[in-house]
């Protein structure tokens, strides 16, 4: 039994007549009273009545032609989700991201990816860099938003690109000494308390900071550590000491905080976008076009990436 056995029989009831549901099935009239018996004895029941008046279901045919409607609904709906899943307007997306992420791009981008995937299921696991990388190889998540290149075991499979550049600036309290100024110099930021980002989660900023202050700088061995840009600047706002993270802070202004460049101007590891390259699901390949629309800069170096592989 195929799906045009049941097209035929929905149409034979419709128009009670032979010809007229040949007619509008588009076939002869011979062909749908042979697929008519076919289908009859397959199912081992008469199912119309073919009288003077017309063809009617019989007791047996009304029983089939139900189930036969909603299993026509069945594969229409079946063919419309798997355009849509395609299309990547359905199905699952597992994205872990830094903290600093939310500041931007992410807010854009996830409300833009919401509003024309409504249906896609969001996963969102904030998580550092280093376990959001191990978390990719392994295939726990779909797509991930690290400060400075996946490293280890494994990341030489990521597909990466570059979304965002930071530098480093300072962060006080409105009471602090700093408080007002455009600036500081490495030389005061050692005389001071620092707050800085966990080397654990983020080795490479760690490793910029003993660079800039120094490998045994005794300001850097008694830092405040912090999980997340969030933390810092609310550490920095009851008055810890002096936090330090990426310029894409000063996107996120509270009351009692002051910001100052740190001079010299010290850049920090790439805000960089990474997947697998073996995972160019649907739902990805929705996101990564949200990426492109969103960031024109770096679709295209997504694409040359892409090119590469």
């Amino acid at each position: 039994m195929e799906a045009r056995h049941l097209r035929y029989a929905l149409a034979l009831a419709e128009h009670e007549h032979f010809g007229r549901a040949a007619g509008a099935l588009g076939i002869a009239q011979p062909p749908l009273s042979k697929q008519i018996a076919d289908l009859e004895r397959e199912v081992g029941a008469r199912l119309f009545d073919r009288t003077r008046q017309g063809v009617f279901p019989t007791a047996a045919g009304a029983a089939f032609l139900a189930r036969a409607r909603r299993a026509l609904d069945e594969i229409t709906a079946a063919s419309v989700d798997a355009a849509r899943a395609a299309r990547g307007e359905t199905g699952r997306l597992r994205l872990g991201f830094i903290a600093s992420a939310l500041l931007e791009p992410l807010p854009d981008v996830l409300g833009r990816f919401g509003r024309e995937r409504p249906d896609v299921r969001l996963e969102l696991h904030e998580m550092a860099t280093s376990r959001s990388t191990a978390a990719l190889v392994t295939g726990e998540l779909d797509v991930a938003i690290t400060l400075g290149r996946p490293r280890g075991a494994g990341a030489e499979t990521l597909v990466s690109v570059p979304i965002g550049h930071d530098h480093l600036v300072a962060v006080v309290s409105t009471t602090h000494p700093y408080a007002g100024r455009p600036s500081v110099s490495v030389d005061q930021l050692r005389q001071q308390p620092l707050i800085v980002a966990s080397g654990e989660d983020e080795p490479s900023v760690l490793t910029g900071l003993r660079t800039l202050l120094g490998k045994d700088s005794p300001a850097l061995s008694g830092a405040a550590v912090a999980r997340d840009v969030h933390t810092i600047i609310g550490l920095a706002a009851c008055g810890v000491g002096v936090g330090l993270g990426p310029s894409r802070m000063l996107s996120a202004p509270r009351p009692g905080i002051w910001f100052c460049e740190v001079t010299p101007r010290t850049p920090l590891p790439d805000l960089v976008l990474s997947f697998t390259a073996r995972d160019r699901s649907p739902a990805l390949n929705a996101f990564l076009d949200t990426i492109r629309a969103n960031c024109p800069d770096v679709g295209a170096a997504l694409d040359l990436r892409l090119l590469d592989r």
